[in-house]
């Protein structure tokens, strides 16, 4: 029923994921264009270096001593190469502040778009709170300024918390993947895929796991007017059904992930212009609709047509 609804509400508001994309997609540009910046001037030395410069050249004698059958120089080639490296690798160590602030550079910018996007999701809230709670058409761009402060002071608060959360999810299946083949004391491609999949697994589950803590958060500000602490306690302490929240978002983030590598694959990439932004968009729609039905309130499915928390809809 929760993903029902929730795929129904999003096929109605489909036209806000197009907001929604065009967001990201200036918010995106901006990002890129500074994070290249941001390593051009602070990588300029390394990429300019004649180290780097060398290893490039050895690469490419390679693949052409690997073309011509030149097997003279593949024979030399490893040497040349651990020697190169070893340079290479006494620069970057020469270089480590430098490489160490364009990478603080860059995970402040991520996190700058990443709040910027989480207020335009929040406004989204807003939009779709209002949808199904008044059956009310509410533009982006006035849902966007109404729900500014909120918005800005929930992101504040909530990027940190679920970045440092996503670290250690990535931390755990990288610990997952290798630990998994040392386990079983052999490196082969049935252990290979095995850590693969139970690694992947996890991801999907931790991320399952995160969306049904926090599901409540956004929309309790949004529908009740809570406040940040108010809202996070409520979320935290899950009332409602907790197992049917988990596993409502367990099967949308394998949907979801399915939908997108699937899609991804077939289009070459083109798809996930559409596809990333309907994702986001319906994880929005699905914590109202988990919201409303675990609060016990009724809400709009479409024009007139009210949705019961007894499981039965009706027409008004």
């Amino acid at each position: 029923m929760r993903f029902r609804h929730s795929v129904r509400l999003t096929i109605d508001e489909f036209s806000n994921v197009f907001k929604l994309l065009l967001f990201r997609v200036i918010t995106g540009v901006v990002f890129f264009s500074l994070a290249y910046v941001i390593l051009r001037l602070g990588l300029r030395s390394i990429m300019e270096s004649a180290e780097l410069g060398e290893l490039k050249s050895l690469v490419g004698d390679f693949f052409t001593a690997l073309v011509h059958g030149d097997y003279g120089r593949l024979r030399t080639l490893p040497d040349d190469i651990t020697e190169a490296l070893s340079a290479f690798a006494k620069l970057l160590g020469a270089q480590t502040g430098s490489i160490v602030g364009s990478i603080i550079g860059v995970c402040v910018m991520y996190l700058l778009v990443r709040y910027l996007n989480g207020i335009a999701m929040f406004a989204l809230g807003g939009v779709v709170n209002d949808r199904m709670s008044l059956d009310a058409k509410t533009s982006f761009s006035s849902s966007f300024v109404k729900n500014i402060g909120q918005g800005s002071l929930y992101q504040l608060v909530y990027v940190p918390i679920t970045f440092v959360y996503d670290v250690l999810s990535v931390l755990a299946c990288v610990l997952l993947f290798f630990y998994i083949p040392s386990l079983l004391m052999r490196w082969s491609l049935i252990t290979v895929l095995l850590s693969l999949s139970l690694s992947l697994t996890l991801i999907l589950c931790l991320q399952a796991l995160k969306l049904t803590f926090f599901s409540a958060w956004m929309p309790s500000m949004i529908a009740e007017g809570k406040t940040i602490r108010q809202a996070f306690l409520r979320s935290v302490r899950g009332k409602g059904d907790f197992v049917r929240r988990f596993a409502a978002y367990l099967i949308s983030t394998y949907l979801i992930f399915i939908v997108n590598v699937g899609c991804g694959l077939l289009t070459l990439g083109s798809s996930l212009i559409i596809t990333v932004s309907l994702s986001y968009f319906f994880l929005i729609v699905m914590q109202f609709v988990n919201y409303y039905r675990d609060a016990g309130k009724q809400y709009f499915l479409s024009h007139g047509h009210i949705a019961e928390t007894d499981g039965e809809d009706r027409k008004n």
